[in-house]
């Protein structure tokens, strides 16, 4: 039993992407143009979430757009030996001058400029209502974030290049959409191309079990669906949808879940209090849901 094959192959489909390309070119024209306040800062932009890896659904509608500033920094130099970080803290000094709050400000102020008094500040990002073919768009305001793990000198030293922000509460988010979406990639191309549009089932195959009153809304968001299924070994994507979908649910299923990574590899995928994280309890909520909907149907 199970999902059948045809239904599956439609579930694996992408999304609009057309329509996606004009929101994101709209939106970056925006936030490129002469005028913006932060326009001598060092700054790129770039898509992230569904759309920015290629596993966007048709029932997906916002495009996640970051703006990320390097002309500041936050840093973790937990991973450091006390004699290095002496050596770190003495290199950088104390900082200050241009602050996040100033660069998002810059950001909110640029976006109401071309998109009007729609454009609405959330809890994290900066929404931007759709008008014809653009869609809607979350752009996120952030700053460039250094997870150091060596600091012998100026030098000679490494660290993980990643985004940070503060969400309405000041809650501290710390990121790294670069090396989920490379990792993504690398994991879609070892697979034989199989792993996007299993992504892409499995958020449909989420949609339908919320609309079959099978699942809480919120329990399984995107992102980290994504990231569980990164974790399931290459040789068991091949042979059909329906045998790699039910081969991974019960891979997931059977293994250590505490060992499960995030798709960036910097986090584990489970933790009980990390904003960044996945809880244990809503995983198995998900499990025991999904493999009943696929046995049931």
């Amino acid at each position: 039993m199970g999902i059948p094959e045809d239904q599956l192959d439609t579930w694996a489909k992408q999304g609009s992407v057309a329509q996606s390309q004009q929101t994101y070119a709209a939106v970056r024209s925006c936030l490129e143009a002469d005028d913006a306040l932060y326009r001598e800062k060092s700054y790129s932009i770039f898509l992230q979430g569904s759309y920015g890896n290629d596993t966007n659904i048709y029932a997906d509608s916002d495009v996640d757009v970051v703006i990320s500033t390097s002309s500041i920094y936050y840093y973790d130099d937990d991973e450091l030996t006390d004699a290095q970080k002496s050596i770190f803290h003495a290199a950088t000094g104390s900082g200050g001058g241009y602050t996040y709050n100033q660069f998002k400000n810059g950001v909110v102020a640029q976006l109401t400029k071309k998109f009007g008094s729609s454009v609405k500040l959330g809890k994290k990002a900066i929404f931007v209502p759709g008008s014809g073919a653009r869609r809607d768009a979350d752009v996120l305001p952030a700053v460039e974030h250094r997870r150091y793990t060596r600091y012998n000198s100026i030098y000679d030293n490494f660290y993980y290049d990643g985004i940070c922000f503060w969400t309405s509460d000041g809650t501290k988010i710390v990121n790294y959409p670069k090396q989920h979406s490379a990792n993504c990639t690398t994991k879609h191309q070892s697979t034989n191309m199989w792993f996007k549009p299993c992504v892409r089932i499995l958020k449909n195959m989420r949609n339908a079990m919320i609309n079959a009153g099978c699942l809480k809304e919120g329990i399984a968001p995107s992102y980290f669906l994504e990231g569980m299924l990164y974790n399931v070994p290459n040789h068991l994507f091949k042979g059909s949808y329906h045998q790699t979908i039910a081969d991974s649910l019960n891979w997931i299923k059977d293994t250590d879940q505490s060992k499960l990574v995030c798709a960036n590899e910097l986090y584990m995928l489970l933790h009980p209090s990390s904003p960044v994280t996945w809880r244990a309890e809503q995983l198995q909520a998900y499990l025991t849901s999904a493999i009943k909907f696929w046995n049931d149907w």
